[in-house]
């Protein structure tokens, strides 16, 4: 594949503002894929480079919450083996599917993902209100049910597959499952993705369908944006940020349906 440095320059921007849009409003990914499709990566392709690309971001997210979690050392193992399982399968399933088949789902996973950005607050509003715990009890610690479990490895699938709009369905149903904060259940959330997502980073990894010189470039570069975006959080309105990244990802999706 014969990609420009200005390619790799505008793979980076695109991951610096991947970064910035999940530290602010999510979404990211509606950037950083179809930047890479447009730079003549293959679909399949882009989407297991947009893997690796935003690994660091999950990391960063889950180690700023890494206190909320050791509250919760009884539950995390569960959810990390259901996660990492689905976030395997997920991958599996990627490599396995053909470019044809992967270009006619995507429209489908874009517009799917921008209405979950669309209606992200209205399902948050819409979740029971969650307790304001100082010490999480050994019982409440502990509750994991079964369905969660089954839940937790369906996201992680989701993750592993594609993933845009992941965060808010897994915030969406460990707050439906678990009583417990918001800022815990948000930490689990935050668990989840970087599982799931690392798991499928290091499967794709042996794949071969990898851009090796893509995915380095953009690793650090997402990094980058969530720190900024981390900074700058209570400057930039959240809703004009999510409001281009919607339109973005339905333009994308009309182009693959009818480019």
């Amino acid at each position: 594949m014969d990609l420009s440095l200005t390619d790799h320059a505008l793979a980076a921007v695109a991951a610096v503002a991947a970064g910035l849009i999940n530290a602010v409003a999510g979404g990211g990914t509606l950037i950083t894929f179809p930047t890479l499709v447009a730079l003549g990566v293959p679909a399949v392709s882009s989407n297991i480079t947009n893997t690796f690309a935003l690994c660091p971001g999950y990391f960063g997210g889950t180690f700023a919450q890494r206190d909320d979690l050791a509250v919760q050392r009884k539950r995390v193992p569960v959810i990390v083996v259901a996660a990492a399982v689905g976030g395997l399968l997920g991958s599996i399933l990627l490599v396995a599917s053909s470019e044809k088949l992967f270009r006619t789902l995507v429209p489908f996973l874009l517009l799917g993902a921008c209405a979950l950005l669309a209606l992200g607050d209205r399902i948050k509003a819409a979740l029971p209100p969650r307790p304001n715990l100082g010490e999480a009890t050994g019982e409440q610690a502990a509750s994991t049910p079964r369905s969660i479990v089954f839940a937790v490895f369906c996201i992680g699938t989701y993750a592993g597959y594609f993933g845009a709009g992941m965060g808010i369905i897994a915030l969406a149903v460990l707050s439906l499952a678990l009583s417990d904060s918001m800022v815990r259940i948000n930490a689990l959330k935050q668990l989840v993705a970087f599982t799931a997502n690392v798991v499928a980073a290091c499967f794709f990894a042996f794949s071969g369908k990898v851009v090796w010189s893509m995915a380095l470039v953009m690793m650090p570069a997402s990094l980058i944006g969530g720190s900024i975006g981390g900074r700058v959080v209570q400057r930039l309105n959240p809703w004009v940020l999510r409001a281009v990244v919607i339109a973005i990802g339905v333009i994308v999706a009309l182009n693959f349906w009818f480019g």
